[in-house]
């Protein structure tokens, strides 16, 4: 099967074009014009084994905060078509992951049902060029456009770097679990359908 999803989307605010490979090996050609955005999209297509190529040019002019936005949009909306029906999944995943000092976990579900849950404990206002209080944003926006639920928080950590990695990466090992095929051809759901974030 392939699950495989490739989008361009243009906007006053951002041009971003993005391939994604739900089962690749985790090789990741980040470029947002925010280098901490592109650190924790490379561990999570990494960590994932999700193949992923995304170029952003955004009015970072302003502030980060489209540019972060927009990517969270199309990243949700590539895993949503990349998932297709849906079929065979194991559906739900979950995980943590530490960096050191830090503790984060996080727990999905592929529902159809997009929301996300989001306690990441920081406390500085950026790191890097990175708003931190648009990290939480960029998983619900990744989250409501993908149909997936997410649970994600800090459970323990000093260093928001640390926070902030290992958060992703837990997400990323939870992502990797529920993406994964069973080899049935059956819906995980009684209800017999799961509807896509962008359905």
């Amino acid at each position: 099967m392939d699950r495989t999803a490739q989008i361009k989307r243009e906007t006053t605010e951002t041009s971003i074009v993005l391939d994604l490979d739900l089962d690749g090996s985790g090789r990741a050609e980040v470029a947002t014009g925010v280098g901490f955005l592109d650190h924790l999209l490379t561990a999570l297509a990494k960590h994932a084994r999700f193949d992923l190529v995304l170029t952003c040019r955004g009015d970072l002019e302003i502030d980060d905060h489209h540019t972060v936005e927009d990517c969270g949009i199309v990243l949700g909306s590539a895993i949503d078509e990349a998932l297709g029906e849906r079929v065979g999944l194991v559906r739900f995943g979950s995980a943590f992951a530490p960096l050191d000092e830090a503790l984060a976990r996080a727990v999905v579900d592929l529902s159809g049902r997009g929301a996300a849950f989001v306690d990441l404990s920081l406390e500085r206002e950026s790191i890097g060029a990175l708003a931190t209080e648009n990290i939480p944003h960029f998983v619900r926006s990744l989250a409501q456009n993908a149909g997936i639920t997410v649970h994600l928080d800090v459970l323990k950590g000093e260093n928001d770097h640390h926070r902030a990695e290992a958060a992703f990466k837990a997400l990323a090992l939870a992502l990797r679990q529920a993406v994964s095929t069973t080899g049935s051809s059956d819906v995980p759901s009684t209800k017999g359908y799961l509807a896509g974030g962008s359905r």
